[in-house]
């Protein structure tokens, strides 16, 4: 099926594709919300820590926003970490990348 080039390709794609799984769990991004709020994820979009900052002085209808916006915010950015370092790690070794 596969001639012994293809598959050592393949190993060696998921060889990379693992290694750049292990570092995006050190890559680190955040989100801070007028410093009420902080978000940490890692590049592999999984959320790492919330810090509430103040939250005496919010009320619950503006602490919800605020996570949903941090959220959201911080994902987009742990995604173009996350997309960046695969498509790094593919570079090279599928015909055709970038």
């Amino acid at each position: 099926m596969f001639g012994g080039d293809m598959m050592q390709k393949l190993q060696e794609m998921q060889k990379q594709m693992e290694e750049s799984k292990k570092k995006l769990d050190t890559i680190k991004v955040e989100e801070i919300i007028e410093g009420k709020l902080k978000i940490v994820a890692n590049g592999n979009r999984k959320i790492e820590s919330i810090e509430i900052i103040n939250h005496q002085e919010m009320e619950q209808e503006e602490l919800e926003d605020y996570l949903i916006m941090a959220m959201n915010r911080v994902m987009e950015k742990a995604s173009n970490v996350h997309d960046s370092e695969m498509a790094s790690s593919a570079k090279g070794l599928i015909p055709g990348m970038m």
